[in-house]
């Protein structure tokens, strides 16, 4: 799955969650997810939070086979910044 097939997958419940903040998941040399309020986007850009994982874990998330308590508990999920905004996160994932 590319980033492009997870930002379409995720895209329908970031504009249905009425989120207000912005989250980016930095997926290292495979790019970044922006969320920002109700958009979603691969664009680069400053974040009330950043989540460092690897692509292959936002894969098992967005499919529901990693939760992301799990993935933070376990090491494979970075968070900098506004803890508030990653947790808010479960609710696209």
């Amino acid at each position: 799955m590319s980033v492009q097939d997870i930002v379409a997958a995720m895209w329908p419940k970031v504009e249905a969650a009425g989120f207000d903040g912005s989250v980016k998941l930095d997926l290292g040399k495979d790019g970044v997810v922006l969320i920002d309020g109700a958009t979603i986007s691969t664009d680069d850009g400053p974040a009330d939070c950043t989540v460092t994982l690897s692509l292959d874990d936002l894969e098992d998330m967005v499919s529901g086979e990693l939760s992301p308590t799990s993935a933070f508990m376990t090491g494979k999920l970075k968070i900098d910044g506004d803890m508030s905004m990653a947790m808010a996160l479960g609710e696209f994932l």
